[in-house]
């Protein structure tokens, strides 16, 4: 899937996605749907110096560090992060690529031209609420 520079729109309210990027976003969305996943990356990706450090990141958490350094495969496997190995530590670093996917796959609307207002579903009635 890839978004033309200068486009205003969210790929997911632009067109339908395509069998083979859903898949794909899939993926990344599942490696983020982690709560300490999604910590993790954000942590990565504020840290400064854009990197951090796994020593950086495990006190951090009440979890043992095969637990933290699971989480961190998981990141890493879908592409969000990479590492890389100094001395004893590893030192991870978002893709800036792959995180700008999801962000630009729920980018808002921000064309000038209105929207049509949401139609109620076949066989309901829109009940109007009136002040007190």
């Amino acid at each position: 899937m890839t978004v033309p520079s200068g486009q205003c729109c969210a790929p997911i309210a632009r067109e339908p996605l395509g069998e083979a990027d859903a898949a794909e976003l899939a993926t990344l969305l599942k490696a983020v749907a982690d709560p300490v996943r999604l910590r993790l990356l954000s942590m990565i990706g504020s840290h400064a110096g854009g990197e951090a450090c796994v020593c950086d990141l495990t006190g951090t958490f009440d979890l043992t560090a095969p637990t933290i350094s699971h989480h961190l495969k998981v990141l890493r496997t879908a592409g969000l992060i990479d590492g890389e190995r100094r001395g004893t530590w590893v030192y991870y670093r978002i893709i800036p690529e792959t995180v700008n996917r999801l962000g630009a796959l729920f980018t808002p609307l921000t064309e000038s031209a209105p929207r049509p207002a949401p139609q109620p579903a076949a066989g309901r009635t829109e009940l109007e609420l009136l002040p007190a």
